[in-house]
C-alpha cells in the first residue's frame, strides 16, 4: 500500500486545518477527562470479570501464550472493567495479571497490554516518569501529555506521582527542564488552568493585543506573555483569543509562534494552540508522525491509542482520514505487524 511520504504530503491540507478559525468558537472540544461515546472501546454489556480472568489465565498458562485471547478480551472491555479483571485474576491465581503478562509476552506487544491494564492516571504518570528517566528528558512526551490533558487529568497524574514517589512532580520536573519552556510546562503540570466555560470577549481582545505587542509588533519576543496566556486561560477563552488575534495580526497565533520562537518552547506553545483548536486533529498528526518514514515510534503509537481509546479515538480516526486521505486502520496495518499490530488495530476499532 502506498502512502504519501513527508515530502509528498499535501502541505495545503495541513495549513488549511490549522489556519481555519471560522467554526472554532462554536465547535465542541474534547479537551476533557470524560469518557464518552466518541471512544472506540466501550464497556462490555454482559461483563463477568471472573470469566475473563479464567480465560486470560488459560491463555497465559497454556503451552505458548494465546495472544488472540489476550487481545480479544483486553481491547473489548473498558478501563474500569479491566481493573475488575485484574482483581479477579489476582484472587484466582495469587499472581497479578501484570506480572504474568510481563512474564509471557515481550516487546511492544507487552508494553501495549500493560498500558491497557493500567488505570489512565497511573499510565500517564508512568509515561511522564519514563520521559524524565535516564540521560536527556524526552521533551516531546512531556509536551504531548501536558498540552493535551485536562486540568482534572493532570491533577490525577500528580496524585499518582506523589503516591508512588513521595515527591511532588513539579519539583522533580524543575530539575529536568529550564528557561521559558520550564516555566510553561510547570504551569501546565500544576493542573490549574482556568476551567470556566464562559467567554469574556473583551478579555480575549485584550489578550490578543498583549500577544501581538509581545511578538509580531516588537523587535525580539516577550515569551513570558505567551506563556501566561496560553498556559492559564480556559479553553473556550483561548479559542476566542485565537480568533481575535487573527483579526488584529492577519496571521494565526500558531504562525506567529512558529515565526518568533524556536526549540522546545515553540513546540509546546504550538501543541497547546493545536489542542485548543482540535485535540483529535492534534493526535491524528502525532499518530501520522509516529508511523511515517523508515521506523515506527511504537511508544507514541501505544500511548495515544490507549489514552484516547475511550475519549475521542473515533474523532481522531475521522481527522486522520481527512488529513491524510487514507484511514488510520490502514496506516496501522501497513506499518505495524504481528500481535502488536493486531492489538493496535483492535483498539482502533475499524476501517473508515
Amino acid at each position: 500500500m502506498c502512502y504519501f511520504s513527508t515530502e509528498e504530503l499535501p502541505v495545503f491540507v495541513m495549513a488549511s486545518l490549522w489556519d481555519d478559525l471560522d467554526s472554532l468558537v462554536n465547535t465542541p472540544s474534547s479537551f476533557s477527562a470524560k469518557t464518552g461515546d466518541r471512544g472506540t472501546i466501550k464497556p462490555k454489556a454482559d461483563f463477568d470479570a471472573g470469566d475473563d480472568a479464567v480465560a486470560l489465565r488459560k491463555a497465559i498458562e497454556g503451552i505458548g501464550t494465546t495472544e488472540k485471547t489476550l487481545i480479544d478480551i483486553l481491547t473489548h472491555r473498558s478501563s474500569a472493567q479491566r481493573q475488575q479483571i485484574c482483581e479477579a485474576y489476582q484472587e484466582a491465581t495469587g499472581r497479578t495479571l501484570l506480572e504474568d503478562i510481563e512474564g509471557d509476552t515481550g516487546g511492544d506487544f507487552e508494553a501495549l497490554l500493560v498500558a491497557l491494564i493500567t488505570p489512565p492516571a497511573v499510565y500517564d504518570c508512568h509515561e511522564v516518569m519514563r520521559a524524565m528517566k535516564g540521560v536527556g528528558t524526552k521533551d516531546n512526551v512531556l509536551i504531548e501529555i501536558f498540552a493535551s490533558r485536562s486540568p482534572e487529568q493532570i491533577r490525577a497524574l500528580n496524585d499518582v506521582y506523589l503516591e508512588e514517589t513521595e515527591k511532588k512532580l513539579t519539583l522533580d520536573l524543575k530539575g529536568e527542564i529550564s528557561g521559558d519552556f520550564s516555566k510553561a510546562l510547570l504551569l501546565l503540570a500544576q493542573g490549574s488552568r482556568d476551567e470556566s466555560t464562559t467567554v469574556d470577549n473583551e478579555k480575549a481582545k485584550e489578550d490578543a493585543k498583549t500577544l501581538y505587542d509581545a511578538g509580531e509588533k516588537k523587535w525580539g519576543t516577550d515569551e513570558s506573555k505567551f506563556v501566561d496566556v496560553l498556559c492559564q486561560r480556559s479553553i473556550p477563552q483561548l479559542r476566542q483569543t485565537l480568533v481575535e488575534y487573527k483579526n488584529i495580526s492577519g496571521k494565526t497565533l500558531q504562525q506567529s509562534i512558529e515565526g518568533e520562537m524556536s526549540g522546545e518552547l515553540e513546540e509546546l506553545l504550538v501543541a497547546i494552540v493545536k489542542c485548543v483548536k482540535s485535540v483529535p486533529a492534534y493526535f491524528a498528526e502525532r499518530l501520522y508522525q509516529s508511523m511515517k518514514g523508515g521506523g515506527t515510534d511504537e511508544s507514541t503509537l501505544n500511548r495515544i491509542m490507549v489514552s484516547r481509546s475511550e475519549i475521542d479515538l473515533l474523532d481522531i480516526r475521522a481527522e486522520f482520514k481527512k488529513l491524510y486521505e487514507y484511514s488510520l486502520h490502514s496506516a496501522i496495518e501497513s506499518d505495524v505487524g504481528g500481535s502488536h499490530g493486531d492489538c493496535v488495530k483492535a483498539i482502533c476499532g475499524g476501517e473508515d
